[in-house]
Formats: structure tokens, sequence, C-alpha cells
């Protein structure tokens, strides 16, 4: 096979999986009320900035030490702005995962799910949120243990080349946050 097929088999395979993830979870998840802007400002193309091959630098927090190591991605949007479909890779830790995000028209904010490749489980439910001045917040409720925090993940820095993501948690209702995993996105 060329490498036109190749991508169209890989695109065609990550449209199928968005659309069984996304068919799969109809009405998972709880919005955090104080996640969502007063104007909740979602809307079609949000996540456009994100398409393409990506090279990442991670630095994700393990046992209190910081891990320094490098992905990939490819990211799609489908639907015409109301999805965003990524997958990231890492070979050499043999970790690859799927990024779905979808927007909810009615709620003008988007759904961001993750879907972890050993498991191939949707993994709910999904945090919410959309962006404001060029920011984008997703928070959600979990538990450490026996402590309930709020995990965010944000996305920032966004230019035509670059962006950043990163996850913090809170563990006094968002009054600090703790920054455990932080990517460094440039063009492939």
């Amino acid at each position: 096979m060329n490498q036109g097929t190749n991508e169209f088999e890989r695109r065609s395979v990550l449209q199928l999986a968005a659309g069984l993830a996304a068919a799969s979870t109809v009405g998972l998840g709880r919005i955090r009320a104080d996640a969502i802007p007063s104007k909740p400002t979602g809307k079609p193309g949000d996540f456009d900035f994100l398409s393409g091959d990506w090279k990442i630098q991670n630095r994700w927090l393990s046992n209190g030490k910081w891990d320094e190591f490098e992905s990939e991605a490819t990211v799609f949007g489908l639907l015409d702005g109301l999805a965003s479909v990524e997958e990231l890779r890492n070979p050499a830790r043999k970790f690859s995962g799927m990024g779905l995000r979808l927007l909810d028209l009615e709620k003008k904010l988007w759904a961001d799910y993750w879907v972890p490749g050993a498991s191939g489980v949707l993994t709910p439910p999904p945090s919410w949120g959309s962006f404001v001045d060029g920011v984008g917040l997703w928070d959600s409720d979990d538990m450490d243990g026996e402590t309930a925090i709020i995990v965010r993940g944000a996305w920032d820095q966004i230019t035509p080349k670059s962006c950043r993501w990163y996850q913090a948690a809170s563990r006094d209702d968002g009054q600090t946050w703790e920054e455990s995993w932080i990517m460094h996105w440039t063009r492939g």
C-alpha cells in the first residue's frame, strides 16, 4: 500500500472509533457547575488548530519526580468542526490512546473523552469546558484514594505551529493547583 492509502485507512478507523465512542456515551458525565463560563463559548471549529501531525515533549510527574519523554499525535477534525479525534502514540513506551472531543451545540460546551490504547474502553465521564480568550479549560471531579479532587485539563499558548496542554489537580476545591503533566506540541 502507498502512504495515501495508509492515511485514508487510519482516518477511517479513527472516524469509526469516534462514532462508536460517541454513540456509546450518550448521557454520561456531569458538568461541573463552577467549570462553566458565565456564557459558554464552545463553537464549531474550536479545535481546528489541533488538526494535523505533531511531535510532543512531555513532562509527567511520577512518584514525586518529573519524567521527560517524547510522543507524537495525529489529530483529525470531523463533522464540520463539531468533533476532534486525536491519536496519541509513544512506541518506545508501548503507549497509545485516543482523545475524543465533541461539541454539545445546545450547551456550547466541549466534552473531552479518553480511550487508552491498552484497553480500548472509553473512560467516562468526560470533562467539560470551552475556550475563553484563547485558553481552554476542562474540569472534572475525581478521587485520589479517599480524597475528592478536581482534575483540570487546559489548552493554551496556541500558535499556528505550537500549543501547550497541561493537567493539574486541586485538593482544595480549586483554591490551588498542582500540575502533573505538561505537553508542548510542535508541528511534525
